[in-house]
């Protein structure tokens, strides 16, 4: 392994799914400036769209998950192409 690549900050942060609100504590390097309280201790808040706790791949489950309204903007983009 090559020395001096590597990022010397690594810290314990708190990743939190906003599909299901599920929070989970792994070290990172990512920056944030919000934070939130697990179990009496304060981390940097990290959020994410989909993770383990909510990937159809882990669960098992087919749910359709479109928070930012990608789906709606692609059909009004095309809609004119419908026949």
């Amino acid at each position: 392994m090559k020395q001096g690549i590597h990022p010397e900050n690594y810290r314990l942060v708190a990743f939190k799914d906003m599909s299901n609100d599920e929070v989970f504590i792994s070290k990172s390097t990512a920056n944030t400036k919000e934070t939130i309280e697990v179990e009496g201790q304060e981390y940097p808040l990290i959020k994410l769209e989909i993770s383990r706790t909510s990937h159809p791949f882990y669960t098992g489950k087919s749910k359709l998950l479109d928070t930012a309204g990608r789906i709606d903007k692609f059909k009004n983009k095309y809609a004119k192409f419908k026949k």
